[in-house]
Protein backbone atom coordinates (compact mmCIF):
# COMPACT_ATOMS: atom_id res chain seq x y z
CA UNK A 1 0.00 0.00 0.00
CA UNK A 2 2.87 2.39 0.75
CA UNK A 3 4.27 2.39 -2.82
CA UNK A 4 0.74 2.89 -4.18
CA UNK A 5 0.25 5.90 -1.89
CA UNK A 6 3.61 7.46 -2.76
CA UNK A 7 3.20 7.04 -6.50
CA UNK A 8 -0.36 8.34 -6.29
CA UNK A 9 0.86 11.53 -4.61
CA UNK A 10 3.47 12.12 -7.32
CA UNK A 11 1.11 11.53 -10.23
CA UNK A 12 -1.70 13.59 -8.75
CA UNK A 13 0.70 16.46 -8.01
CA UNK A 14 2.03 16.54 -11.58
CA UNK A 15 -1.43 16.34 -13.13
CA UNK A 16 -2.78 19.06 -10.83
CA UNK A 17 0.17 21.35 -11.54
CA UNK A 18 0.84 20.82 -15.24
CA UNK A 19 -2.50 19.42 -16.46
CA UNK A 20 -0.60 16.96 -18.64
CA UNK A 21 1.97 14.21 -18.46
CA UNK A 22 1.49 13.00 -14.91
CA UNK A 23 -0.39 9.86 -15.82
CA UNK A 24 2.49 8.60 -17.98
CA UNK A 25 4.09 7.13 -14.84
CA UNK A 26 0.96 5.43 -13.52
CA UNK A 27 1.36 2.16 -15.43
CA UNK A 28 5.11 1.74 -14.72
CA UNK A 29 4.47 2.59 -11.07
CA UNK A 30 1.76 -0.04 -10.82
CA UNK A 31 3.70 -2.74 -12.70
CA UNK A 32 7.16 -2.25 -11.22
CA UNK A 33 6.49 -0.31 -8.02
CA UNK A 34 3.30 -1.98 -6.77
CA UNK A 35 3.66 -5.32 -8.56
CA UNK A 36 0.37 -5.70 -10.44
CA UNK A 37 0.27 -7.26 -13.94
CA UNK A 38 0.03 -5.00 -16.98
CA UNK A 39 -3.51 -6.15 -17.79
CA UNK A 40 -4.60 -4.88 -14.35
CA UNK A 41 -2.34 -1.83 -14.32
CA UNK A 42 -3.94 -0.22 -17.40
CA UNK A 43 -7.55 -0.04 -16.07
CA UNK A 44 -6.25 0.86 -12.62
CA UNK A 45 -4.32 3.71 -14.22
CA UNK A 46 -7.49 4.88 -15.94
CA UNK A 47 -9.25 5.13 -12.58
CA UNK A 48 -6.35 7.12 -11.17
CA UNK A 49 -6.31 9.37 -14.24
CA UNK A 50 -10.06 10.03 -14.07
CA UNK A 51 -10.06 10.73 -10.34
CA UNK A 52 -6.99 12.99 -10.52
CA UNK A 53 -8.39 14.91 -13.48
CA UNK A 54 -11.67 15.40 -11.64
CA UNK A 55 -9.76 16.77 -8.67
CA UNK A 56 -7.89 19.25 -10.83
CA UNK A 57 -11.10 20.12 -12.64
CA UNK A 58 -12.97 20.83 -9.41
CA UNK A 59 -10.47 23.53 -8.53
CA UNK A 60 -10.91 25.21 -11.93
CA UNK A 61 -14.67 24.72 -12.28
CA UNK A 62 -15.64 28.28 -11.34
CA UNK A 63 -12.76 30.04 -13.04
CA UNK A 64 -14.54 30.18 -16.40
CA UNK A 65 -11.49 28.69 -18.14
CA UNK A 66 -13.22 25.56 -19.45
CA UNK A 67 -14.14 25.74 -23.14
CA UNK A 68 -16.97 23.22 -23.35
CA UNK A 69 -17.52 23.23 -27.15
CA UNK A 70 -13.82 22.44 -27.65
CA UNK A 71 -13.94 19.65 -25.05
CA UNK A 72 -16.99 18.09 -26.68
CA UNK A 73 -15.34 18.11 -30.11
CA UNK A 74 -12.35 16.23 -28.73
CA UNK A 75 -14.47 13.65 -26.93
CA UNK A 76 -16.58 13.01 -30.04
CA UNK A 77 -13.69 10.96 -31.42
CA UNK A 78 -11.73 10.15 -28.26
CA UNK A 79 -14.53 8.00 -26.80
CA UNK A 80 -14.85 5.52 -29.71
CA UNK A 81 -11.07 5.57 -30.15
CA UNK A 82 -10.66 4.55 -26.49
CA UNK A 83 -12.73 1.43 -27.16
CA UNK A 84 -10.63 0.69 -30.25
CA UNK A 85 -7.39 1.17 -28.32
CA UNK A 86 -8.59 -1.21 -25.62
CA UNK A 87 -9.37 -3.90 -28.19
CA UNK A 88 -5.98 -3.42 -29.84
CA UNK A 89 -4.19 -3.69 -26.51
CA UNK A 90 -5.58 -7.17 -25.95
CA UNK A 91 -3.96 -8.36 -29.19
CA UNK A 92 -0.43 -7.13 -28.43
CA UNK A 93 1.94 -9.25 -26.28
CA UNK A 94 2.90 -7.65 -22.97
CA UNK A 95 6.57 -7.30 -23.89
CA UNK A 96 5.81 -5.32 -27.03
CA UNK A 97 3.20 -3.24 -25.23
CA UNK A 98 5.80 -2.21 -22.66
CA UNK A 99 8.33 -1.34 -25.37
CA UNK A 100 5.74 0.75 -27.20
CA UNK A 101 4.91 2.41 -23.91
CA UNK A 102 8.56 3.37 -23.35
CA UNK A 103 8.59 5.03 -26.78
CA UNK A 104 5.52 7.00 -25.75
CA UNK A 105 7.20 8.00 -22.48
CA UNK A 106 10.25 9.33 -24.32
CA UNK A 107 7.98 11.31 -26.68
CA UNK A 108 6.13 12.82 -23.72
CA UNK A 109 9.39 13.73 -21.99
CA UNK A 110 10.72 15.35 -25.16
CA UNK A 111 7.55 17.40 -25.42
CA UNK A 112 7.94 18.54 -21.80
CA UNK A 113 11.59 19.51 -22.33
CA UNK A 114 10.69 21.58 -25.38
CA UNK A 115 9.61 25.18 -25.05
CA UNK A 116 6.07 25.45 -23.69
CA UNK A 117 3.39 25.96 -26.29
CA UNK A 118 2.23 29.51 -26.72
CA UNK A 119 -1.23 30.56 -27.80
CA UNK A 120 -0.88 30.62 -31.54
CA UNK A 121 -4.47 31.04 -32.57
CA UNK A 122 -3.96 29.31 -35.91
CA UNK A 123 -7.67 28.55 -35.95
CA UNK A 124 -8.90 31.83 -34.53
CA UNK A 125 -10.90 34.35 -36.52
CA UNK A 126 -10.27 38.06 -36.25
CA UNK A 127 -13.01 38.24 -33.68
CA UNK A 128 -11.26 35.68 -31.49
CA UNK A 129 -13.66 32.81 -32.16
CA UNK A 130 -12.53 29.33 -33.18
CA UNK A 131 -12.77 28.76 -36.94
CA UNK A 132 -14.23 25.25 -36.77
CA UNK A 133 -14.55 24.95 -40.54
CA UNK A 134 -10.79 25.14 -40.86
CA UNK A 135 -9.71 23.23 -37.77
CA UNK A 136 -12.47 20.73 -37.01
CA UNK A 137 -10.74 17.83 -38.84
CA UNK A 138 -7.48 18.42 -36.95
CA UNK A 139 -9.26 18.65 -33.61
CA UNK A 140 -11.19 15.44 -34.30
CA UNK A 141 -7.97 13.68 -35.34
CA UNK A 142 -6.23 14.79 -32.16
CA UNK A 143 -9.16 13.51 -30.12
CA UNK A 144 -8.89 10.12 -31.83
CA UNK A 145 -5.18 9.91 -31.02
CA UNK A 146 -5.87 10.75 -27.38
CA UNK A 147 -8.61 8.13 -27.15
CA UNK A 148 -6.49 5.40 -28.72
CA UNK A 149 -3.58 6.08 -26.36
CA UNK A 150 -5.94 6.13 -23.39
CA UNK A 151 -7.48 2.77 -24.19
CA UNK A 152 -4.18 1.16 -25.18
CA UNK A 153 -1.86 2.43 -22.44
CA UNK A 154 -4.08 3.87 -19.70
CA UNK A 155 -2.73 7.41 -20.08
CA UNK A 156 -4.70 10.64 -20.00
CA UNK A 157 -3.41 12.19 -23.20
CA UNK A 158 -3.01 15.70 -21.85
CA UNK A 159 0.45 15.86 -23.45
CA UNK A 160 -1.36 15.80 -26.82
CA UNK A 161 -4.39 17.87 -25.89
CA UNK A 162 -2.69 20.87 -24.28
CA UNK A 163 -0.33 21.69 -27.18
CA UNK A 164 -3.16 21.28 -29.70
CA UNK A 165 -5.43 23.57 -27.71
CA UNK A 166 -2.80 26.28 -27.38
CA UNK A 167 -1.02 26.16 -30.73
CA UNK A 168 -3.95 25.18 -32.96
CA UNK A 169 -7.03 26.65 -31.31
CA UNK A 170 -5.36 29.58 -29.59
CA UNK A 171 -6.51 28.87 -26.03
CA UNK A 172 -4.56 30.39 -23.17
CA UNK A 173 -2.54 28.12 -20.90
CA UNK A 174 -5.23 28.23 -18.21
CA UNK A 175 -7.99 27.46 -20.72
CA UNK A 176 -6.00 24.61 -22.27
CA UNK A 177 -5.29 22.93 -18.92
CA UNK A 178 -8.88 23.25 -17.70
CA UNK A 179 -10.35 22.04 -20.98
CA UNK A 180 -7.88 19.16 -21.23
CA UNK A 181 -8.95 17.95 -17.78
CA UNK A 182 -12.53 17.62 -19.06
CA UNK A 183 -11.38 15.59 -22.07
CA UNK A 184 -9.09 13.45 -19.90
CA UNK A 185 -11.88 12.66 -17.44
CA UNK A 186 -14.43 11.66 -20.07
CA UNK A 187 -11.95 9.69 -22.19
CA UNK A 188 -10.51 7.84 -19.19
CA UNK A 189 -14.02 6.81 -18.12
CA UNK A 190 -14.69 5.58 -21.67
CA UNK A 191 -11.49 3.54 -21.63
CA UNK A 192 -12.36 2.14 -18.22
CA UNK A 193 -15.78 1.10 -19.49
CA UNK A 194 -14.16 -0.61 -22.46
CA UNK A 195 -11.83 -2.57 -20.17
CA UNK A 196 -14.74 -3.48 -17.93
CA UNK A 197 -16.67 -4.90 -20.86
CA UNK A 198 -13.73 -7.18 -21.64
CA UNK A 199 -13.84 -8.64 -18.15
CA UNK A 200 -10.68 -6.95 -16.83
CA UNK A 201 -10.58 -6.57 -13.05
CA UNK A 202 -8.67 -4.25 -10.72
CA UNK A 203 -7.45 -4.68 -7.16
CA UNK A 204 -9.81 -2.55 -5.04
CA UNK A 205 -7.41 -1.81 -2.17
CA UNK A 206 -4.52 -0.76 -4.37
CA UNK A 207 -6.81 1.26 -6.61
CA UNK A 208 -8.43 3.06 -3.67
CA UNK A 209 -5.09 4.06 -2.13
CA UNK A 210 -3.53 5.03 -5.45
CA UNK A 211 -6.53 7.05 -6.64
CA UNK A 212 -7.23 8.59 -3.24
CA UNK A 213 -3.74 9.98 -2.77
CA UNK A 214 -3.64 11.15 -6.39
CA UNK A 215 -6.90 13.04 -5.86
CA UNK A 216 -5.62 14.76 -2.71
CA UNK A 217 -2.41 15.77 -4.45
CA UNK A 218 -4.23 17.00 -7.58
CA UNK A 219 -6.57 19.20 -5.56
CA UNK A 220 -3.79 20.57 -3.37
CA UNK A 221 -1.42 21.41 -6.21
CA UNK A 222 -4.27 22.72 -8.35
CA UNK A 223 -4.81 25.43 -5.75
CA UNK A 224 -1.10 26.26 -5.68
CA UNK A 225 -0.48 26.06 -9.41
CA UNK A 226 0.17 29.81 -9.81
CA UNK A 227 2.76 29.77 -7.03
CA UNK A 228 4.80 26.82 -8.24
CA UNK A 229 7.65 27.00 -10.82
CA UNK A 230 5.81 25.04 -13.49
CA UNK A 231 8.64 25.22 -16.04
CA UNK A 232 11.21 23.85 -13.59
CA UNK A 233 8.84 21.12 -12.45
CA UNK A 234 8.09 20.17 -16.06
CA UNK A 235 11.76 19.76 -16.93
CA UNK A 236 12.57 17.80 -13.78
CA UNK A 237 9.62 15.49 -14.32
CA UNK A 238 10.62 14.96 -17.95
CA UNK A 239 14.02 13.62 -16.89
CA UNK A 240 12.36 11.34 -14.38
CA UNK A 241 10.12 9.99 -17.15
CA UNK A 242 13.17 9.33 -19.36
CA UNK A 243 14.91 7.48 -16.56
CA UNK A 244 11.84 5.34 -15.88
CA UNK A 245 11.45 4.66 -19.61
CA UNK A 246 14.99 3.31 -19.67
CA UNK A 247 14.22 1.01 -16.76
CA UNK A 248 11.00 -0.25 -18.34
CA UNK A 249 12.71 -0.89 -21.68
CA UNK A 250 15.55 -2.77 -19.99
CA UNK A 251 13.10 -4.94 -18.08
CA UNK A 252 11.01 -5.66 -21.18
CA UNK A 253 14.03 -6.51 -23.32
CA UNK A 254 16.12 -8.55 -20.91
CA UNK A 255 14.14 -9.65 -17.87
CA UNK A 256 11.03 -10.79 -19.75
CA UNK A 257 13.21 -12.35 -22.45
CA UNK A 258 14.95 -14.37 -19.74
CA UNK A 259 11.60 -15.47 -18.38
CA UNK A 260 10.49 -16.55 -21.83
CA UNK A 261 13.64 -18.61 -22.42
CA UNK A 262 13.29 -20.21 -19.00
Amino acid sequence: MLPAALFGLVIGAVLGTLGAGGSILAVPALVYGVGVPLATAVPTSLIVVAVSALGGLAVRWRTGAIRWPVALVFTATSIPAAFAGTALGRLIPERWSLLAFTALMVAVAARMLAAPAESGGACRTRGGEVNWRRCLPKALAAGAVVGALTGLFGVGGGFVIVPVLTMLLGLTAAEAVATSLVVITITALAGLTAHGLTGTHVEPAVTAVFAGTALVAAVATGRLTHRLPAATLRRAFAWVVIAVAGGVATSALFFQAALGSA
